[in-house]
């Protein structure tokens, strides 16, 4: 009996998504319940719209998490690359021309916290704390605190949608999530993403490049955060410095969320899927039930103190079940 209940235990740690799938579908029977539009397609569309961002900022932390690192100024970062691209665009340059820019800067910007983490030898997690304030001072001098409007140039891509359902957004988003699950499960980067993330001194000692693999994850990272800020900015039409501001918090939440532990080592796509598509089916049943703003903000810091909680106990379970 006791080896059953150990077996089931392994069965449920090893598919958290499995029990994030059944939150999703009984949080949306709740909101249907309360307003029927909730299941119409326009409501369906704009679900699937609103976490394409977060996906692609998601995909990134997937990789810096498993890794034992953390990235929390993507939400500057983003900051800074979308009024990049939108100021550039209204002095005339060539939106793709402008949207490439801003990838670059999302690059480098990320780059910057992975190569002096490195260099100092210090915690990504710190590195990153200061370079909030660094790439939101940039992003206040460049435009002065004003919003940057780009109404009827970069919208086409936020608009598109297959069958008039599916976003092009999300298709991205979708590809995204492809893209990372490839590198972690049939690349020679990904087994080292997880060797790194177990014991970097044991990875160091198999001969592991730590340094070299590290910077390639927060590379990554920032391309990933890039082109989540290009749909953003696609989709809402103008940018300033604060854009974007929190999501870092949520895709921390949703990787934690979708079976990543917070010391990393383990973690996959899937898991980080339904952890963003739970995300979405909260904010979008509390707007759908009209939640007052303030308490939605009180309900998500809830949630990522509730990810942190599982990722303690998912670790526990796992060490009872290896003693």
């Amino acid at each position: 009996m006791s080896d059953l209940g150990a077996g089931l235990k392994k069965r449920i740690l090893a598919n958290q998504w499995f029990f994030l799938l059944a939150v999703v579908i009984i949080l949306s029977i709740i909101a249907g319940s309360v307003n029927s539009r909730y299941f119409w397609l326009g409501n369906i569309s704009n679900l699937l719209g609103q976490i394409s961002v977060l996906s692609l900022v998601a995909c990134g932390a997937t990789i810096l998490i498993i890794s034992g690192n953390f990235d929390i100024s993507v939400g500057a970062n983003i900051g800074l690359s979308t009024v990049m691209m939108a100021m550039l665009m209204r002095s005339g340059v060539n939106p793709p021309l402008a949207a490439l820019i801003g990838l670059v800067v999302a690059i480098l910007c990320a780059s910057f916290i992975g190569g002096a983490s490195i260099l100092f030898q210090a915690p990504s997690f710190i590195i990153s704390l200061a370079a909030v304030g660094v790439f939101q001072g940039i992003a206040l001098f460049i435009t002065q605190g004003t919003i940057q409007t780009i109404y009827g140039q970069f919208e086409t891509l936020g608009a598109f949608q297959l069958f008039k359902v599916i976003p092009l957004l999300f298709i991205v988003a979708l590809l995204g999530y492809a893209v990372i699950q490839f590198i972690l499960v049939h690349t020679q980067l990904g087994r080292s993403v997880y060797a790194i993330g177990n014991n970097q001194r044991a990875a160091y000692l198999a001969g592991i490049n730590v340094n070299r693999n590290k910077m390639i994850f927060f590379i990554l990272n920032g391309l990933f955060v890039g082109v989540a800020a290009m749909l953003l900015l696609s989709r809402v039409g103008a940018a300033q410095p604060t854009t974007g501001s929190g999501i870092e918090l949520q895709a921390i939440g949703s990787v934690v969320i979708g079976g990543a532990p917070m010391n990393g080592g383990k973690g996959n796509m899937i898991g980080t899927f339904f952890g963003v598509l739970l995300w979405g089916v909260i904010g979008n049943a509390l707007n759908m039930m009209r939640v007052d703003p303030y308490i939605q903000d009180v309900i998500i810091g809830l949630l990522i103190i509730f990810a942190v909680a599982i990722s303690s106990l998912r670790l526990r379970a796992e060490k009872a079940m290896m003693e």
